[in-house]
């Protein structure tokens, strides 16, 4: 399916946009106005099409600047929900008394109903909703019920107009969330080949499997690649260093763009800037480096011939 027919969309790159910087982090220390605004004009003249995942402070700051500065994007709004579950299977934690879980199902009735406000206030640039981001797959820890999630979807589409679906690895979409897919207007998936321990010559084809093992599965519903992308440092936990660098990110975006555009499917880059806030304190940790500009907004080799237009 066409994501320009199905979703009304004019044809455009899309990329993960979150904006902290050194010394930021979400639910603490918020990028300014100004932070946010430099980082626009930064994405404006490549990418038509912003994900942001919460409905935190940065994400009402990112829409006042696209509407005061007058910005061409457009957004796919996520609710960040916490665990309602416990997944004691999780490396890095995923254990809560049951008062945390019992808090944590209030926070996320309140976050689904931020995100409906927000939709309704800025119907002309959100353009779609999610209803969380990887609360269902195995090793989450935020795990969320599934029965959570289709109540959630169900709010959102009562409550807001804009077309909804659920944030996921590509793999719990084949079976554990066959039960959500009547319930959302369309899917989104992630696919990672370079923690799947691909390396950048498998990486496309592994990429086309994961998109596809979905796609022919529901040949009837819409699936957009929510986050696709290759990290540029390791520190050897989950990924091999010698998998990662910049020139394995410029072959893996590049193959990976060209596809999409070919194809005509939707696929938000993973991300737009590192985030040092990211997992452990660890310098090489690889979940701070999937930016395509570094924290100092210097780009990476795949960006080093994109010049953009800051006035």
């Amino acid at each position: 399916m066409k994501y320009t027919k199905e979703l009304g969309l004019d044809s455009g790159k899309a990329i993960c946009y979150s904006g902290f910087r050194e010394g930021q982090r979400p639910g603490d220390v918020f990028p300014s106005y100004e932070e946010i605004k430099e980082d626009l004009l930064i994405l404006q003249n490549e990418w038509k099409y912003l994900r942001l995942y919460d409905c935190d402070k940065h994400s009402e700051i990112v829409l006042e600047v696209i509407v005061k500065e007058n910005f061409d994007f457009k957004v796919m709004l996520g609710a960040y929900i916490g665990a309602e579950a416990n997944n004691y299977g999780c490396p890095w934690g995923g254990s809560f008394s049951e008062d945390q879980l019992e808090i944590n199902k209030v926070t996320n009735e309140n976050q689904i109903k931020k995100l409906i406000r927000l939709a309704n206030q800025y119907p002309d640039i959100i353009f779609s909703l999610s209803a969380g981001n990887e609360a269902c797959v195995d090793w989450t820890d935020h795990y969320v019920p599934v029965e959570s999630v289709i109540n959630y979807v169900r709010m959102i589409k009562k409550g807001a107009k804009q077309p909804v679906t659920f944030c996921e690895n590509y793999l719990p979409w084949l079976d554990k969330l066959k039960d959500l897919v009547d319930e959302v207007d369309f899917i989104s998936i992630h696919t990672y080949p370079v923690w799947e321990y691909k390396n950048i010559h498998e990486a496309m084809e592994y990429t086309k499997q994961n998109f596809y093992s979905v796609a022919n599965k529901y040949p009837d519903k819409l699936v957009v690649i929510t986050e696709a992308g290759w990290t540029t440092f390791s520190n050897g936990k989950g990924i091999c260093p010698s998998n990662v660098s910049e020139e394995h990110q410029d072959i893996y975006y590049n193959d990976l763009i060209t596809w999409c555009q070919e194809d005509d499917i939707l696929t938000f880059v993973f991300e737009a800037f590192d985030e040092p806030w990211k997992g452990s304190p660890e310098a090489h940790e690889p979940e701070k480096h999937w930016g395509l500009f570094k924290v100092d907004r210097s780009p990476k080799l795949v960006m080093a011939k994109y010049k953009p237009v800051l006035i």
